[in-house]
């Protein structure tokens, strides 16, 4: 379940999130994609990004598609409380860690705009079933 989802009643127990369609886009380079993008301008160091990818937080993105309403979505993860108790060899102090966790949900934006002009190049015959019936219009 997504972190900001809320569910509707018109729609309880029909979401489709299309996670498994997005993840095939990622793999197919939207993540690299969008990663190097954001290489380009984030304000983490080397270091920090090291301590990122060690506590596993670039694995733990969700984009999916909200079908209330009628977008694509991300939750970016954030640095956890414990995370000294995970990595006792990170020195981060509360403003690393407000650093980190603003620029993954910069990436996240980042990867979801190289996603969507993935939807869009894809939007005519696709394998994932993208498409103006299925997103981007509201079906009456």
């Amino acid at each position: 379940m997504p972190r900001e989802f809320e569910w509707q009643d018109e729609t309880l127990g029909s979401e489709d999130f299309y996670r498994e369609d997005l993840e095939d886009l990622l793999e197919e380079g939207a993540w690299k994609e969008g990663f190097n993008e954001w290489t380009e301008y984030t304000n983490l160091d080397e270091k920090q990004v090291r301590i990122v990818s060690d506590l596993g937080l670039f694995q733990a993105f969700d984009f999916y598609w909200d079908p209330t309403e009628d977008r694509l979505r991300f939750d970016a993860p954030t640095v956890s409380d414990d995370w000294q108790e995970r990595d006792a060899t990170a020195s981060l102090d509360p403003s690393t860690v407000s650093t980190i966790d603003g620029e993954l949900a910069d990436l996240g934006r980042t990867v979801r705009e190289v996603l969507e002009d993935y939807l869009e190049r894809n939007d005519e015959a696709s394998d994932y079933g993208w498409g103006e019936e299925t997103y981007g219009k509201r079906q009456e």
